[in-house]
């Protein structure tokens, strides 16, 4: 039997991230787009932070639930990651700003798109979501 790696995730992780993300879906605001987002975070101890897209009437201060997710995360102070759930109604995957912070923190961390029900997702991994993105080589002369 192969040991198993410590980014990977279970059966059951990957389960309860879906439930959360899905259950978090529901509490976005989007009274503006209508398109709701909720995100489940698995840090690398194994909690679940969460996050949903909160819109606002001057649109570029919305925030995805990506973002709501590691920022929630950050602030209890996890700054590690092995896996994220995002669950829309059309399973889109992360916007551009959502894959470079998500990249800023772990760009091998696998990533879920789900819709609100079925069993059907898409799967890869951040630095599949964003190649060429910037970090900290980037920023030398």
């Amino acid at each position: 039997m192969a040991k198993r790696r410590r980014t990977d995730v279970t059966a059951g992780q990957w389960t309860r991230l879906t439930g959360a993300a899905r259950a978090v879906r529901r509490r976005a605001y989007a009274p503006y787009s209508g398109f709701k987002v909720g995100a489940a975070l698995l840090t690398h101890d194994g909690q679940i932070v969460s996050g949903c897209n909160v819109e606002n009437v001057s649109f570029g201060l919305t925030i995805c639930a990506e973002r709501g997710a590691i920022m929630g995360a950050v602030a209890r102070g996890k700054r590690r990651f092995r896996a994220l759930v995002i669950c829309s109604g059309s399973g889109v995957g992360p916007c551009g700003a959502c894959r470079q912070v998500l990249a800023e923190f772990s760009p091998q961390m696998r990533v879920r798109l789900v819709r609100p029900r079925g069993e059907d997702f898409t799967e890869s991994t951040i630095a599949e979501l964003l190649p060429g993105r910037f970090d900290k080589s980037t920023l030398s002369d």
